[in-house]
């Protein structure tokens, strides 16, 4: 009898010690990062810039995996129902803030489904159109908009993509009527603004910067409060006339809902680090955006902004 209590409670001292164990051993094994977008685009090209640095900090494999669709809340809730150990993660931008609103029948609550890890760039955004469009300027564009080019088509990732809420924004602020074209991530759409197969689109400069300076696609504005050092040539929807308009695309990671605090500080100090990284750094410089500081590459600082966005999106789209 006595044989049998020593070995039940030596079974379950190493049961409660697995996790700790394991905690402690991470990563032992490749780490997943999900884009819920297609490959090519701009959250693709930032989460395959900054795996490459993590994974130089974490001595694991950090693979990308692109899954597209309903404007990223697919993709996201197959993060929001992995296993909360670490080895899936999600990187997505600001349109997880909107997944709410848009979607009130989704089998989770992003609030409430994931856990942060940390902020790791805000994007600025370009508004761009098709090479030969008439208007040569922001001014002349929203004129054209509100005139003969009325109900113009403009290419957006899909409800709740962030090109689609730099569209809805500017519709609001200045009353112009768009034909909106939505696609499976906006590597696919500016394949076709290229192409001259749509008008317009509102982008990051992560997927445009190459382009305009390709002389591929005409630049009309950025949606930054002040010009951006890659393209200062462009001025600001602001300086065309458009008061307060501002909207960049930040860029974070969460794990599923339940992931070890341990676990989480791993990640969000390899993130912090991989952030430092020159090459990084240079890389992000050339498609117009910056890593954030370290102190917004945190839990802390994703959760305060996450619940601000939510909030503000959620009140632009009940009012739409």
């Amino acid at each position: 009898m006595k044989t049998i209590l020593m070995a039940a409670l030596a079974a379950g001292s190493m049961a409660m010690s697995a996790p700790a164990f394991a905690q402690e051993d991470y990563p032992s094994r490749p780490i997943t990062i999900l884009v819920p977008a297609a490959a090519g685009g701009p959250s693709d090209t930032v989460a395959r810039l900054v795996a490459e640095a993590m994974r130089a900090d974490l001595g694991q494999q950090v693979l990308i995996e692109n899954a597209g669709g309903a404007g990223g809340s697919l993709g996201s809730g197959r993060v929001a129902a992995a296993e909360p150990d670490g080895y899936t993660l999600l990187l997505y931008h600001i349109g997880v803030s909107t997944f709410e609103a848009l979607y009130p029948d989704l089998a989770y609550k992003p609030a409430e489904a994931f856990d942060s890890v940390g902020l790791v760039t805000e994007v600025p955004m370009t508004v761009v159109g098709r090479k030969d469009l008439p208007p040569e300027d922001m001014k002349g564009l929203l004129e054209y908009l509100k005139g003969e080019g009325a109900g113009a088509t403009f290419g957006t990732a899909g409800v709740g993509a962030v090109s689609d809420l730099c569209g809805r924004l500017l519709v609001e602020a200045t009353g112009v009527q768009l034909t909106v074209v939505p696609y499976k991530g906006t590597g696919p759409a500016m394949t076709d603004l290229v192409g001259g197969q749509i008008d317009l689109m509102c982008d990051q400069t992560t997927n445009t910067v190459n382009q305009i300076k390709g002389d591929e696609i005409k630049p009309y504005a950025v949606t930054t409060k002040e010009r951006i050092p890659v393209l200062l040539d462009v001025p600001t929807i602001s300086e065309s006339g458009v008061k307060d308009f501002e909207i960049t695309a930040w860029h974070a990671i969460w794990a599923p809902k339940g992931t070890p605090e341990p676990i989480r500080q791993k990640l969000s100090a390899a993130l912090q680090k991989a952030l430092t990284s020159q090459t990084v750094i240079e890389r992000f410089a050339s498609l117009g955006t910056v890593p954030v500081p370290a102190e917004l590459a945190t839990p802390a600082a994703l959760d305060k902004r996450f619940q601000s966005e939510i909030e503000r999106w959620g009140k632009l789209l009940a009012a739409n």
